[in-house]
């Protein structure tokens, strides 16, 4: 079993996904709103957010790193998940995020994206992280450029296209050639 970091943010908490998740993480997902740019686009059932909570958890035994669950400190419920993937077939490391309807709006995916690719650099010493985003969806394209992304692509990706937004460490985490 691979233990799961825990991050802090002034407002929230990374933390490994739990069952005690499940029935908002399910919600968030059967929610045609959060799904719209991701995947098929298509809101998933029950069993089918079962599915992706698990590969989400097992992406970190096969990696090492993968999506937290986003909490909020002051009470614990649950906001979103944000995090690392690259399954098998993904062009790059990716940072992704999805925020519950009612969490939207309140700058939760850009406070936890800042310390999920503050991670990937002083842990992981990735040396690109990228966010694969849909063409219509605006608002994570707008993140995307607040973290620092730039755009450097498109490509054909799980029936449909992605706009590439690249990461680069800061100079801070760049790691220092052999000498």
């Amino acid at each position: 079993m691979i233990d799961i970091p825990q991050l802090r943010t002034r407002r929230l908490r990374l933390t490994a996904l739990r069952e005690d998740h499940f029935a908002a993480y399910a919600r968030m997902l059967g929610d045609p709103s959060s799904t719209r740019h991701v995947g098929d686009g298509n809101p998933l059932d029950r069993l089918n957010a079962w599915r992706s909570m698990a590969m989400l958890l097992g992406h970190w035994m096969l990696r090492g790193y993968g999506m937290w669950a986003v909490e909020s400190l002051d009470d614990g419920r649950f906001i979103g998940r944000v995090g690392l993937l690259k399954p098998e077939g993904w062009p790059d490391l990716e940072l992704g995020w999805m925020i519950a309807p009612e969490s939207r709006g309140q700058g939760y995916a850009a406070e936890s994206a800042v310390a999920a690719l503050d991670w990937a650099w002083r842990t992981l010493r990735a040396p690109r992280v990228v966010s694969l985003i849909r063409p219509a969806d605006a608002a994570s394209e707008r993140l995307a450029a607040r973290l620092g992304g730039e755009r450097v692509d498109a490509v054909d990706f799980c029936g449909g296209t992605a706009q590439v937004f690249a990461y680069h460490p800061p100079l801070a985490h760049v790691r220092a050639a052999p000498g």
